[in-house]
């Protein structure tokens, strides 16, 4: 079987996918987390290359018109894109990456790099779980937590799409079963 260099994780919006990529990447030492590009402004504490590269809006749509990009989309007013140079650069680095998309994005690395990608789905129990994660986390209007909620049963359609789903009822054991699950799947590596 071959083994994948490509992890991408989707979920819905506070569905717990960087908290789990953030524990991969301590377990696998030839895991990295893929930068994605973005037109949306830095957050506190962000900073360019190393959350996002933040581009202007001209500057990400020339990219677009150079076919830059394994995958993009507009999303609450913002570009966000996984350039290719990423994927070329981890290759060359022989390093795997783990990607944090959404469900599109994911079809699109998957379309891209068919025989690389491995795509997990990390889903919350149930509606009432996710909403009070996006509360909970105090960084968005009531606005965007109802346009949130609205597009993550949009992404729970894909979720047959993907190669394997877990269920984040308890971060612990949910985190568990993925660092298991790409132990077998991918070229990951843990340095003594």
């Amino acid at each position: 079987m071959n083994k994948k260099r490509l992890l991408v994780l989707s979920s819905p919006s506070g569905g717990g996918k960087s908290t789990i990529a953030k524990e991969l990447m301590n377990t696998y030492s030839n895991l990295r987390f893929s930068v994605s590009a973005t037109t949306r402004k830095p957050r506190a504490g962000e900073q360019n290359g190393v959350q996002y590269y933040f581009l202007g809006k001209e500057e990400f749509e020339t990219k677009i018109n150079k076919n830059q990009f394994v995958e993009y989309e507009e999303i609450f007013g913002n570009y966000y894109g996984t350039l290719k140079s990423e994927i070329d650069k981890a290759f060359f680095d022989s390093e795997c990456l783990i990607f944090d998309v959404d469900v599109k994005g994911a079809m699109s690395v998957k379309q891209n790099y068919p025989e690389d990608a491995l795509l997990l789905f990390i889903i919350p129990p149930d509606i009432d779980t996710l909403e009070k994660r996006l509360r909970s986390r105090s960084t968005e209007t009531e606005e965007q937590i109802r346009l949130r909620l609205s597009r993550a049963e949009l992404e729970l359609a894909y979720q047959d799409k993907f190669d394997h789903i877990i269920v984040n009822d308890e971060l612990d054991k949910a985190i568990k079963e993925t660092v298991e699950f790409i132990g077998e799947k991918m070229e990951v590596r843990i340095d003594e």
